[in-house]
């Protein structure tokens, strides 16, 4: 089998990493996934729940030298990792000290000096990259099981090395892909994210960016995180993160931590925010669209337009059952869960999700589409539409939809009025709840379970609009 190397371009001992304004050089990365690897119990599988990007990066490597596969699960609850350690035998968790206890074998991430785990020896500038064999399956990545149970998707290093080079070339980012400076990259989603995966750690293993440790979640803290790395720096991060952003810029006329490359994914992004991001982050905007199953698809630039071009190497074909996307990264044929709109076999427009199209009176649309127009109003921080339990099995005659908005300063009838405008009456929420915030997970998404507490909590508190 051929070899593909952990990390690739890179220039000799260039800086991987920063945590805490310290520079952490390839040669010590090189040499920590060396030492991990060591002390990897013999298993076949790990569950690598590190925070510290870095750390997870550290993990991922130590465990491709061990020919060991890294689990991606949609969440680590109790429940899920116990299912986990049912159907894997061999799964350990690497952790980091004061992280989630779990009820299964555990290896503490070593203690860390200076951004190497401790031992005698010193970083070798010379130390040579390893060679992960292409076909060596490197993740099992998970769907999110909201429409049953989770199923797994193998990823072989061969394709998982394909995506991260056609995402580094797409976007013009890495040493490879632009002739400017290595990029610096700061990333709000975690790393066993399929999205923080592919576009915080393999990106930068494959495209030579030098990623940032940690994962800042408040506005002021990402914009820190910005200002202490060099430029050109690059933000991976959401519509929630995003938003948030944005508006720290606007209240802030000394902001200076400013990114020079935005990309989003993980949920909708209203044109308005985009054009937002743009003009107030002095950068360019692009999302990316993709699935657990097939990993990244496409890309777009926000403010340009709808339409989507898949990344190099893909191309995309429809039948009755729907669209499929093939080539490139993509193992074998996937069939997409979106309704998609093809214009040529690598353009296409998005007309939301097959599970998410509602059919009330004989009228079609879908949630996706609807939870756009609703946070297109201005004045709305964020919001959702959401099919109440039991609402699904009525005549669709008598069907309503109810919606959670978070808009300080209006009322729902104000809302109300401004839906009327954007879409049919047939689709109006009965009831809309006003909220302080809507529980978006670390990702950015709603699951069903959270909506659907917090929708009865309002009835219960407030009754219907």
């Amino acid at each position: 089998m051929s070899g593909l190397p952990l990390i690739a371009g890179f220039a000799p001992d260039a800086v991987f990493a920063w945590r805490d304004g310290v520079a952490i050089r390839t040669s010590r990365y090189l040499g920590d996934v060396a030492r991990l690897a060591a002390l990897l119990p013999d298993h076949g599988q790990v569950l690598n729940l590190c925070a510290d990007r870095y750390r997870f990066a550290v993990g991922f490597g130590a465990a491709l030298l061990r020919g060991q596969v890294s689990l991606l699960p949609p969440n680590h609850t109790p429940v899920m990792v116990a299912q986990l350690a049912r159907e894997y035998p061999g799964l350990y968790c690497l952790r980091e000290a004061g992280g989630p206890a779990l009820e299964i074998e555990t290896l503490l991430f070593p203690d860390e000096a200076g951004g190497a785990l401790v031992r005698d020896l010193a970083p070798d500038p010379e130390q040579q990259v390893p060679l992960i064999p292409a076909q060596q399956v490197a993740a099992l990545v998970f769907t999110s099981g909201s429409t049953g149970t989770p199923l797994p998707n193998r990823k072989t290093w061969g394709l998982l090395t394909q995506s991260a080079q056609a995402e580094a070339a797409r976007l013009g980012l890495g040493t490879a892909a632009s002739e400017r400076a290595s990029w610096s990259l700061v990333g709000t989603v975690p790393p066993q994210h399929m999205y923080g995966f592919e576009s915080t750690v393999l990106l930068p293993l494959q495209g030579g960016l030098a990623m940032h440790a940690g994962r800042p979640f408040y506005a002021a803290d990402v914009a820190a995180a910005l200002a202490a790395l060099p430029r050109p720096r690059a933000l991976i991060t959401t519509p929630v993160h995003l938003r948030a952003l944005v508006e720290e810029a606007a209240a802030s006329p000394s902001f200076h931590a400013l990114p020079d490359f935005l990309l989003c994914a993980t949920a909708p992004l209203s044109d308005e925010l985009a054009h937002a991001a743009e003009q107030s982050l002095k950068a360019p905007l692009y999302e990316i669209y993709g699935c657990t199953e097939a990993g990244q698809v496409a890309t777009r630039r926000s403010t340009a337009g709808p339409r989507w071009q898949a990344l190099p190497g893909l191309q995309l074909r429809q039948d009755q059952q729907g669209t499929w996307v093939r080539g490139g990264h993509v193992e074998g044929e996937v069939l997409l869960g979106d309704i998609i709109e093809l214009d040529d076999f690598t353009h296409f427009e998005l007309r939301g999700r097959n599970a998410d199209m509602i059919n009330i009176a004989g009228k079609r649309t879908s949630l996706a589409h609807l939870n756009f127009q609703l946070g297109s109003i201005e004045g709305v921080r964020d919001g959702v539409f959401v099919m109440p339990e039991g609402e699904a099995e009525k005549n669709s005659e008598v069907m309503r939809l109810a919606a959670l908005v978070v808009a300080p300063g209006m009322s729902s009838a104000q809302i109300s009025a401004a839906l009327r405008r954007r879409i049919d009456a047939v689709f109006l929420p009965r009831p809309l709840y006003m909220v302080d915030a809507l529980p978006r997970n670390s990702t950015g998404k709603l699951t069903a379970a959270v909506l659907r507490e917090l929708l009865a909590q309002c009835a219960s508190n407030h009754g219907a609009t």
